[in-house]
C-alpha cells in the first residue's frame, strides 16, 4: 500500500477499531461490569484502544487487532448470553458504521451526477475516498471479526451458543490463533482464496448502496 492509499484508509481504521472496542466496553458495563470503564475505554479516545503492532499490521499486511477490552464474568448475571452480547457488540458497530459511511456515498454520488464537478474537486474526490475505504473497512471487520475461530468475537459467540465443554473450548482456543495467521498467510502467498472477505465486502458495499439508491437516500 502506497504513502497516499494509506492516508486515505486511516481514517476508516482508527475510526473502526475505536468504535470497535468502545462497544465492547459499553455493552459489558450496561450489563453490570466496571471492568473496562474502570480501565478507562469507555471513551472514543483511539490511544485506548489501539494496540500499536496490530495497528501497524492492519495498514500493511489488511488483518490487525485492537486492545482487547476486558470484563469480569463474576459480574453477568446471565454467562453465557452477556459473553455473546458482548462479543456480537463491537463487529454490530462496524456494519452500522460501515452503512452510514456508504449511505453517504451514496448521497455524494446522487449530489454530484456531473463527473466534471464531482472528478474537478480535489476536496471531494478525496472525500469520497476516504469514505469508501472507510465503508470497506468496516464492512470487512464486521464480517472478519465474525468468523468462528478463536480469539476473533464470532468464535465468543459460537462457544456461547454451543455451550462446549471447558477442556474442549480451551484446545480449540489453543489452535484458533495459529489457525487463522496460517489461514492469512496461506492467502497471501500462494494468491488463493480461502476466506474470500473481500468479495463478501464488496457484495455488502454493493447491496447498501444499492438500497441507498432505491430509497433515494
Amino acid at each position: 500500500m502506497d504513502i497516499k492509499t494509506t492516508l486515505y484508509v486511516l481514517p476508516g481504521i482508527i475510526l473502526g477499531l475505536t468504535v470497535h472496542e468502545f462497544c465492547h466496553a459499553y455493552c459489558a458495563y450496561k450489563l453490570g461490569d466496571n471492568t473496562a470503564k474502570d480501565q478507562g475505554r469507555l471513551t472514543f479516545n483511539p490511544i485506548k484502544h489501539i494496540d500499536l503492532f496490530g495497528f501497524i499490521f492492519i495498514v500493511l499486511a489488511g488483518f490487525g487487532w485492537a486492545k482487547p477490552v476486558e470484563f469480569n464474568p463474576a459480574n453477568l448475571k446471565n454467562l453465557r448470553r452477556d459473553k455473546a452480547l458482548i462479543a456480537a457488540a463491537g463487529p454490530l458497530s462496524n456494519l452500522i458504521l460501515g452503512v452510514i459511511l456508504t449511505l453517504i456515498l451514496r448521497s455524494m454520488l446522487d449530489r454530484f451526477v456531473d463527473e466534471n464537478v464531482f472528478y474537478g474537486s480535489n476536496f471531494l474526490y478525496n472525500l469520497y475516498l476516504v469514505l469508501f475505504y472507510g465503508a470497506s473497512i468496516n464492512f470487512g471487520l464486521f464480517i472478519f471479526n465474525l468468523l468462528p475461530i478463536p480469539p476473533l468475537d464470532g468464535s465468543h459467540i459460537a462457544f456461547s451458543g454451543l455451550n462446549l465443554n471447558p477442556e474442549i473450548e480451551n484446545k480449540i482456543r489453543t489452535i484458533g490463533m495459529p489457525a487463522l495467521f496460517l489461514i492469512i498467510i496461506v492467502q497471501n502467498m500462494a494468491n488463493i482464496t480461502i476466506i474470500p472477505i473481500g468479495k463478501w465486502v464488496n457484495d455488502l458495499l454493493t447491496f447498501v448502496l444499492h438500497i441507498g439508491s432505491s430509497t433515494g437516500f
